[in-house]
């Protein structure tokens, strides 16, 4: 498989975190010396830059939290003036303020360098028409594998999301060869296809898909696969980092979290203590070239493991594995932890499922209870009671088994849930409301 830079992609273990270092250490003299916000963090934290005499001692600077980009905002964190930014990116909040983030030229660059080299491991190229079913705007979404399809030398068609019928259109005319989008709007563009006629694995040119932006798990990423005749590739990042920066390569064996862009511990995250390579935790990353808004440990509250094994794609930067949930997703029901994550693991290997389901947590007395709509498919779904009475008993037996808590579920007839063009919306916890 082609390589972007070799120079990076291929450098020694030893090399790498060489210029980590000195990346580091560059970072933290200009943002103690430059930024108010971080030089009061590192008075709190009673740490200096002449302390960070290692790479490893990046443990001892401050976290940094989603929380702290809500209350300075709008830029009261940015480190670059308002003259040096060439655009803004704001994220929606659920509560209070969104996150905004600004970017100077070199910013953009940066991020379309990244995914050039993940679009390159992934196989594509010029030659490739790359549409985009990311939402375009504020979200960052569209625009950041816009400009990293465009730096590979490919063709982008920039649909955004919505008026899927025309997509399937322009699928077929144009011969898009690769899609970005949420997993879930590529099963609603399946199945919108199948009402048209159109057999997207043999009616048109597609054989990739670069799925991201919420949580799906190894099982749906087969199912979407047999189903579409393509392969599916994960890619990763926030809004606050820069929008979607890594991707898996060609092995679909995690994210390749670039060196030289990133410096990227798994934490603990009830004792913050750092953990070691396979061991589960907080995915938290260090941005070493930002220029507007630099992140030193920000806590991006995903859950995953880390590699640091050289890949068997030759690639030498960690790798961080399939994200299984975020510290904040998680459900708690009568003192069980429960990640939607691990519902979706389950359901998917079930034959008589669906591609959709639906969590909907309410408080009855005392008690939580948790209810999963599932979504039969086309062949499974009879109007015969028995069969499904068998169906709906398998799945509360699979569910509990893999959950450790008792689960209600609800059989639902092909295409009754609601389907989303961005993210999918999963989980209704209504004890919140």
């Amino acid at each position: 498989m082609a390589l972007w830079d070799p120079r990076i992609e291929e450098m020694p273990k030893a090399d790498l975190q060489r210029m980590q270092y000195k990346l580091l250490k560059s970072l933290v003299y200009r943002l103690y010396s430059f930024s108010p916000f971080y030089h009061d963090r590192m008075k709190e934290q009673n740490v200096h830059p002449d302390d960070i005499r290692e790479l490893s001692d990046v443990r001892k600077l401050p976290f940094m939290f989603k929380r702290d980009l809500r209350d300075n905002y709008p830029d009261k964190i940015f480190t670059a003036s308002r003259d040096e930014l060439v655009r803004y990116h704001v994220s929606s909040g659920t509560t209070g303020k969104p996150t905004v983030v600004g970017y100077t030229q070199n910013d953009l660059d940066l991020w379309s360098t990244s995914l050039a080299r993940g679009m390159t491991a992934i196989g594509l190229g010029r030659g490739d028409v790359i549409q985009v079913s990311y939402g375009y705007g504020l979200f960052t979404g569209g625009l950041g594998l816009h400009y990293g399809a465009e730096r590979i030398g490919a063709t982008v068609l920039p649909t955004s999301v919505g008026n899927t019928e025309r997509q399937i259109e322009l699928m077929q005319d144009l011969g898009t060869t690769a899609i970005c989008c949420t997993p879930s709007y590529l099963l609603h563009i399946g199945e919108v296809a199948e009402k048209m006629g159109v057999n997207l694995g043999k009616d048109t040119q597609l054989r990739t898909g670069i799925l991201g932006a919420e949580p799906w798990t190894e099982k749906m990423r087969v199912r979407i696969e047999d189903w579409l005749g393509i392969k599916a590739y994960d890619v990763y990042g926030t809004s606050e980092l820069s929008g979607p920066m890594f991707t898996e390569c060609a092995e679909q064996n995690g994210f390749h979290v670039w060196s030289d862009i990133a410096l990227t511990e798994i934490i603990d995250p009830k004792t913050e203590e750092p953990l070691e390579p396979g061991e589960k935790g907080e995915v938290t990353i260090t941005i070493l070239q930002k220029e507007a808004l630099p992140m030193i440990r920000y806590r991006i509250g995903d859950i995953a493991t880390m590699d640091d094994e050289v890949c068997t794609c030759g690639r030498t930067s960690p790798r961080i594995h399939r994200i299984e949930g975020r510290v904040d997703d998680m459900l708690i029901i009568r003192g069980i932890n429960v990640f939607p994550s691990q519902v979706e693991h389950t359901l998917m290997a079930i034959p008589e499922v669906g591609q959709h389901f639906q969590i909907v947590v309410e408080r009855k007395g005392a008690l939580d209870d948790m209810l999963v709509r599932v979504e039969l498919n086309k062949e499974s779904f009879s109007d015969k009671i028995n069969d499904l009475m068998n169906i709906r008993q398998n799945v509360e037996h699979r569910l509990r088994n893999s959950l450790n808590v008792n689960v209600d579920v609800e059989l639902v007839e092909p295409g009754s849930l609601p389907r989303f063009e961005g993210k999918s919306k999963k989980v209704i916890d209504k004890r919140s409301m």
